[in-house]
This record gives C-alpha cells, sequence and structure tokens, in this order.
C-alpha cells in the first residue's frame, strides 16, 4: 500500500496509457494488493467457521463481521471484481479498477488493521 501511495497514487490516464512497463507495474501492485487482501478476509471467516463462495463474498461478509455499512460492504464487494479485471488482464478496465483502489485505500486500511491486530494477538 505504501508503494502504491508513494509510487503511483498520483499518475493519471495519460502516462498510464503511455508506459507498458508502468502499466504492469501499477496493475502487479494492486492485484497484490487486492489479493492479500482476499486471503486476508479469507482466514479470518474460516476461523469464524464462515462459508462463502466467491472473493467477493469474502470482502462483503468480512466487512459485515466488522460492522461496515451496506454500502463499505458493497464497495469491498466491487474491488474483489477489480482484483479478477487486473488478474486476468481484461485490458478495458484496469485503469478502473487502478482508479477504484485509489479510491477505496482508506477503507482498505480499515478493513485490514483490525483483521492484522487480531492475527498479533494470536501469536
Amino acid at each position: 500500500m505504501k508503494e502504491f501511495q508513494q509510487e503511483y497514487v498520483e499518475k493519471t490516464w495519460r502516462e498510464y496509457q503511455a508506459d507498458k512497463k508502468l502499466q504492469k507495474l501499477m496493475d502487479r501492485t494492486v492485484e497484490n494488493i487486492l489479493t492479500a487482501l482476499i486471503e486476508l478476509c479469507g482466514t479470518f471467516l474460516t476461523e469464524q467457521g464462515v462459508a462463502v463462495e466467491s472473493y467477493g463474498d469474502a470482502l462483503k461478509h468480512t466487512g459485515k463481521a466488522l460492522g461496515f455499512s451496506e454500502n463499505e460492504q458493497e464497495d469491498l464487494l466491487k474491488l474483489a471484481i477489480q482484483r479478477n479485471r487486473l488478474a486476468h488482464r481484461y485490458l478495458n478496465f484496469r485503469w478502473q479498477a487502478i482508479r477504484l483502489f485509489a479510491e477505496k485505500r482508506d477503507l482498505i486500511v480499515r478493513i485490514i488493521t483490525p483483521l492484522l491486530e487480531e492475527q498479533e494477538r494470536k501469536d
């Protein structure tokens, strides 16, 4: 998350579009962060005995368990969709995935923080 904030958050569509290396770096950075978020949420739900059917369900159910609003839960679901777009290289949607991630960084931090704190208490 820190790398994205320092290196990529201010990049424009034109910069992204013009530089294939930058595209790959941004795409992979966001994809990796969202994949880690999904894994963290999946672990949390498994420990709670909650089964889910998709990455989106994992994020949404975790948000619900942590008391996030319905709108925030829907935003989390959208982030899972964006992760899939990046992972599967949907060309027309990669920039939208990057921008949504940038817009929802605070939400991601809010969901990661209590999950990591819980993990630290267990260790």
